[in-house]
């Protein structure tokens, strides 16, 4: 063998052995993080373990909340289905990406999360729940621009039947059923996703998007159903005498459904864990809203009361990451979520995102005391005006207080620190008259700065010429 044919044949042994060594290394710290967000829907801050709900033990997700950063204040900022889960995977601000109601399409040439991962060399999956698409609820979805860059594909539109659930699996028109409770079906689907990834030599940006603990409450399998009695539910104070009973039920049926998610979870980070994957994946768990269940005398969401706006954000940070665990005060919003990520991942953030990139903050390389603004373009379903008496309103949610003015002017200013459960409205009270001023020259600003001119829901449905019922609602079919 001649000296050239040796040099060919050792680079052409060292490239295969490159080859072999980077699909074993690429789920090993130092090679590009993967992403798991694990999205559950109407879950309240206030209800976990760690945060200190007396109703729920949640030892998974206080394991991870114990290694995770943990934005405690983390708010969702047009607290409804669909407006958070476009601000998700876009970046961007409601008025924006046009996602201000359900059951509307979201613009299928937007940038996207999994667009963006997709381009960064990342394998995209989504599992479950999507509500971005607007086109019936148990519709097919079929590849291409409709899945915003998604590939891996086993979910469907919406639907709340957990235990006849609705879904298509990747190209496949046909409507399939989750075997059973969906919760536990979907998770098994991630935990088979997860393990062919470890195969893999590309990193993984995963969502997996649970229907839970939304109602219907009393829906999760009796075993969980059986852990919880209404008699020993305790109420926030906020809830009136009349609704109390009522809500004791309930609650448990919503617990019976954390306590599932809850051992769901365990199930994801063993899996991880056991792929030797945990050590390089960003862990994201968090809420598109929380759920009022009674406080204020109203249920679900929508409102700018703490139990709807503010949503559990965990995040596990791998620690080649150089990120320190431990609870932060930040009011990280949703449309915060995609730069940070972006960031930690080492890619590009388009100029299409508005949402703000935590990275240096989580590094403690900056402060960040910016305000969450919280708004209603327009008020719908459940919260509909004719009916339930829902309103348009914009909002900041700071450390301390909660301010919303509506179309008419000041609507509430809450002290959070002394008045925790929101029952005492301090708008126009002489007392606290120079606070409201301030509050709503930070609130003027901020809208200022958006080009957002607070104009009634029916100018922005025009706009962009949604369909909507008698109560201001974009009817939607199964």
């Amino acid at each position: 063998m001649t000296r050239i044919m040796q040099c060919v044949f050792s680079l052409l042994l060292l490239l295969g052995c490159n080859s072999e060594e980077q699909s074993r290394t690429s789920n090993q710290p130092g090679s590009k993080p993967n992403v798991l967000i694990i999205l559950t829907d109407q879950w309240r801050a206030q209800a976990t373990g760690y945060a200190g709900d007396p109703n729920i033990n949640t030892p998974n997700l206080d394991s991870l909340a114990s290694k995770s950063v943990n934005f405690k204040n983390a708010v969702s900022g047009m607290p409804v289905c669909s407006p958070f889960r476009a601000s998700l995977i876009t970046g961007q601000r409601p008025l924006t990406h046009g996602v201000f109601m359900n059951d509307v399409q979201l613009d299928t040439a937007a940038v996207t999360m999994g667009k963006l991962f997709s381009k960064a060399g990342y394998d995209t999956g989504y599992i479950g729940k999507w509500h971005l698409d607007g086109h019936g609820r148990l519709s097919f979805i079929p590849p291409g621009k409709r899945r915003q860059g998604f590939d891996f594909w086993k979910a469907n539109e919406c639907t709340h039947n957990y235990n006849h659930s609705v879904y298509y699996d990747n190209d496949n028109p046909a409507q399939k059923i989750w075997e059973g409770y969906d919760t536990f079906d979907q998770t098994d689907a991630a935990v088979s996703y997860l393990t062919d990834r470890n195969k893999e030599s590309k990193p993984f940006s995963l969502i997996l998007s649970y229907g839970t603990p939304h109602a219907p409450y009393q829906t999760a399998p009796e075993a969980y159903q059986n852990r919880f009695h209404p008699d020993r539910m305790q109420l926030r104070e906020n809830v009136p005498e009349e609704m109390r009973e009522q809500v004791k039920k309930d609650l448990a049926g919503y617990y019976a459904h954390i306590a599932a998610l809850d051992d769901m979870v365990g199930r994801l980070i063993t899996n991880l864990s056991e792929t030797e994957q945990l050590d390089n994946t960003i862990i994201v768990f968090t809420s598109d809203h929380g759920d009022l269940l009674g406080s204020q005398g109203a249920y679900k969401k929508q409102q700018p009361y703490d139990e709807s706006i503010r949503v559990p954000m965990l995040w596990r940070i791998p620690e080649h990451l150089k990120i320190t665990p431990g609870e932060k005060e930040a009011l990280l919003n949703s449309e915060d979520i995609l730069p940070t990520l972006l960031a930690l991942c080492d890619i590009s953030i388009p100029n299409t995102v508005e949402g703000m990139n935590y990275k240096d903050y989580l590094e403690g390389k900056e402060e960040i005391n910016r305000d969450a603004l919280i708004a209603c373009v327009q008020p719908f379903g459940q919260w509909n005006r004719v009916s339930q008496g829902g309103r348009e309103y914009r909002g900041l949610r700071t450390a301390r207080y909660t301010y919303a003015r509506d179309l008419n002017g000041p609507w509430v200013l809450f002290d959070n620190e002394k008045d925790p459960y929101q029952m005492t409205n301090l708008v126009n009270n002489t007392e606290y008259s120079e606070l409201q001023y301030e509050l709503e020259n930070r609130l003027s600003l901020r809208l200022k700065e958006n080009g957002d001119k607070f104009l009634s829901g029916m100018e922005y449905i025009n706009k962009w010429g949604y369909p909507v019922d008698s109560t201001g609602t974009v009817p939607y079919a199964d």
